[in-house]
């Protein structure tokens, strides 16, 4: 009697087995990435930074973080808000303010503001922590829409390596 409800209970645990799909039926596997190889990040002589999106129409700015060391603990940012009209490279659109002193932040290239980071009015130090993270919990500024004189200003602007050798001087 053990055998018989052994075989039985066998042959069911074989039937509810999922059973292994071939190889040859699995749907294909493709991973997208969302890596930096799609940004261009580019340095100012005044330590903000500006990551230029692949179709050079959207961009985000933020400080260093030689910058944000160089400030100390930041206490308050003020941050621009959503315009309709372009600013100039070189004006300012917001400012940071630490325990040490208060900077400009100033546009790295012509653009028009599209969104401001509000989480640095709650917590202004997550630039003290991660200045150079552009995403949601990031010490990123601004969004931006760059135009054409925008994206040639981009150009000029310095890469990583001589951004490194610029504060190393």
């Amino acid at each position: 009697m053990a055998s018989i409800a052994a075989r039985s209970l066998g042959a069911a645990m074989r039937l509810a087995a999922p059973r292994a799909v071939p190889v040859a039926v699995r749907a294909p596997f493709r991973a997208f990435s969302t890596s930096r190889m799609s940004l261009v990040r580019k340095y100012t002589k005044d330590h903000e930074w500006v990551d230029l999106a692949a179709d050079r129409k959207t961009g985000v700015i933020g400080i260093s973080e030689y910058a944000a060391e160089q400030l100390g603990d930041v206490v308050y940012v003020e941050l621009p808000e959503a315009a309709s009209d372009f600013v100039d490279q070189g004006d300012a659109i917001g400012a940071v303010e630490s325990v040490k002193s208060a900077s400009d932040i100033n546009a790295p290239v012509r653009c028009r503001v599209l969104q401001a980071n509000a989480l640095l009015e709650e917590k202004p130090a997550t630039i003290n922590q991660v200045p150079e993270d552009d995403s949601n919990g990031g010490g990123w500024i601004v969004k931006v829409e760059v135009d054409e004189e925008g994206a040639k200003q981009v150009d000029e602007l310095m890469d990583s390596d001589a951004y490194k050798a610029f504060i190393s001087e």
